[in-house]
Order: C-alpha cells, then sequence, then structure tokens
C-alpha cells in the first residue's frame, strides 16, 4: 500500500492510501485540484473518508464527486456536511473492496469529528496533530482528552495521518513545556531537515507521539511540573492539567 499526504492550501494535507494499481481512498479532500493532479498520474479514488465538517477537510468533495459520480463518502453523522453519504457512528466500519476502515468518534476539535482507523493508519483529521493537538472550537477538555486517550491506546506502530503539518510549530511549544524531553528533540531535528528539503514530517507513529507528544504526556512529572511553575498551582486532575496545557498553548507565540 502506498501513503501520500497530498499538500494544499497553506499547511493542510490531503491523505490518500492506495494499492499497487493506484485503487484505494482520499482523506479530507478541501479541495479537488491535488487530488484531481494525483489521478492524473494514476490514483484511483474508490472513496473519500471525511473526518469532520470544516471546510478545509471537505470543500473538494462536490467536485470530486462530480468527476467520479457514485463514489461512496463516509462522513460524520452531522448534517454540516452536507453531502450524499454513509454517516458514520462510534463502531460503525467504513468498507469498500478490500479496504476497511474502524470508525472512532473523537469530539474535541467539533463536536462529531471521527477518525478512521485501519491497515496501520490512524486518520485523525484535527484531533491529533505530531507533537500537539486540534483546538477546542466545540467540545470540552474533557472530551478531547477522552478522545486523546482512545487514540493514545492504538497500538504504538500506527502511522498517524492528521490534517496539518504544524510538526515544527508544535515543537516550538512542546519544547517550552518539556525541554529535556531527548525523544522530543530528536523528533524536532529530524522535523527541521525534513522541512528544510520540503518534505513533509508526516505521518508520525503513535510511538513518537506517545514519546515526545506533551498532550499525550499529561500525566508525567515534566509536563506536571511545567504546569505547576507556568499557573502557580498543580493541576486538579487529569482534565485540570489537559485544560490548562491547551489555554497554555492557545497563547502561546515561538
Amino acid at each position: 500500500m502506498v501513503l501520500q499526504p497530498l499538500p494544499a492550501f497553506t499547511d493542510n494535507y490531503i491523505w490518500t492510501l492506495a494499492d499497487a494499481a493506484g485503487r484505494g481512498v482520499v482523506v479530507d479532500p478541501g479541495e479537488a485540484r491535488p487530488v484531481l493532479r494525483a489521478a492524473d498520474a494514476g490514483l484511483q479514488p474508490l472513496a473519500l473518508l471525511l473526518t469532520h465538517h470544516h471546510a478545509d477537510h471537505i470543500g473538494g468533495a462536490l467536485e470530486l464527486l462530480a468527476r467520479w459520480p457514485g463514489l461512496p463518502v463516509f462522513a460524520p453523522d452531522d448534517p454540516r456536511v452536507d453531502l450524499p453519504c454513509q454517516r458514520m457512528r462510534d463502531g460503525d466500519q467504513a468498507t469498500v473492496g478490500d479496504w476497511r476502515f474502524d470508525v472512532l468518534e473523537i469530539p474535541g476539535h467539533t463536536s462529531s469529528h471521527i477518525a478512521f482507523v485501519g491497515h496501520g493508519r490512524l486518520f485523525c483529521g484535527d484531533t491529533l496533530f505530531s507533537l500537539g493537538c486540534g483546538r477546542l472550537f466545540e467540545g470540552t477538555p474533557a472530551q478531547m482528552l477522552a478522545s486523546l486517550d482512545r487514540l493514545a491506546a492504538l497500538p504504538p506502530d500506527t502511522d498517524v495521518c492528521c490534517g496539518h503539518e504544524y510538526t515544527l510549530a508544535n515543537a516550538a511549544f512542546a519544547r517550552v513545556v518539556d525541554p529535556d524531553n531527548a525523544a522530543l528533540r530528536r523528533r524536532t531535528e529530524e522535523a527541521f531537515a525534513m522541512r528544510q528539503q520540503h518534505l513533509p514530517t508526516l505521518p508520525s507513529t503513535l510511538a513518537d507521539e506517545l514519546a515526545a507528544n506533551p498532550f499525550l504526556r499529561i500525566d508525567t512529572a515534566p509536563v506536571q511540573a511545567a504546569l505547576s511553575a507556568r499557573f502557580g498551582r498543580a493541576p486538579g486532575d487529569r482534565v485540570d492539567a489537559f485544560a490548562a496545557l491547551r489555554h497554555w498553548k492557545d497563547g502561546f507565540g515561538a
């Protein structure tokens, strides 16, 4: 299987996962043009997988459906995804041909956000990023933390295929929170070298994120100590710690 992130807009990725003949799925096509270019090079879309309703993740779907009428679309159970589609809920499976993806509801960034897990890959939209996590536009800190906990429980060799090239920006914040983390330092250096060569820093692996992403390391002593120093008090519980860390990140400027 060939996994490929197609750059879109300023920092989005549209993911494709295809077999040797080019047949495969397209994840979060915020615009159609990158997918159409990939099709000219041999990609044959079999289905669209949509993680949430934001326009930069679904905006190209209608144009792709005009090119490939009847293409299956798997999407959250949310009327804001105004497309002909199969509505997915937690525990459902998106299946087309030999492709099978388990659906996880992971609210936080949006109330109806879902992830697709299959073939060793996690397509998590804007919930989990490399070295970070998404903003809470609709959900609560408790919901987002529970969603991240669900993703953190997946096999550590799972490829994390998220929706944006945010690794270096997230690394700048993570290194303030956890400056002595050797895994974080290595990941930052690797990501910097990749971007110098205009290469994507994604996918990462879940093992990488568990070792270096502060939002998956809420319970560790270094992150707890950083939060206590920043806010002048120890977090009351895990949700309080996560909420404080996300608030700190929201106002962070490198």
